[in-house]
């Protein structure tokens, strides 16, 4: 049973090395568990969509949560899925700081990240919209 996990949180540590720190985490360990997704980063924000099993998903969930790289963790939605949306990556990155405000604006009532004010559905068609005007890198 596949399922999407869309949660966000708060960078403890906003140094660039730290954030690649997490990125570089994620695709060494997610392989191995199918787990693909999708992190965006900006404003020392994270909102990032998972897929995968239900139980390797949920494993990597309650590792994020106990993660002291993160605070404010908050799950924003959680579906069973018959297919992936983001299984071209084992960890794609968008950094906010680069995608055009307009479509930032699109989804929220300033041009910035804040999956905080927005429902999970909202936040999952920014990174659906992210992902179609090519702002993901890191491909694997």
């Amino acid at each position: 049973m596949l399922v999407r996990l869309l949660y966000c949180s708060r960078a403890v540590d906003t140094s660039a090395e730290a954030i690649e720190s997490i990125l570089t985490q994620a695709r060494v360990h997610n392989p191995a568990s199918g787990i693909t997704g999708i992190l965006c980063y900006g404003g020392g924000i994270f909102l990032q969509a998972i897929e995968g099993g239900r139980m390797p998903v949920s494993d990597l969930y309650g590792h994020i949560q106990a993660d002291p790289r993160h605070k404010d963790v908050a799950l924003l939605h959680y579906e069973e899925i018959y297919e992936r949306r983001f299984s071209g990556w084992t960890m794609g990155q968008v950094n906010v700081n680069r995608v055009n405000h307009s479509i930032l604006l699109k989804y929220s009532e300033k041009p910035e990240l804040d999956p905080y004010s927005v429902s999970g559905r909202v936040s999952l068609a920014l990174l659906e919209d992210l992902m179609a005007t090519a702002a993901i890198c890191g491909r694997v």
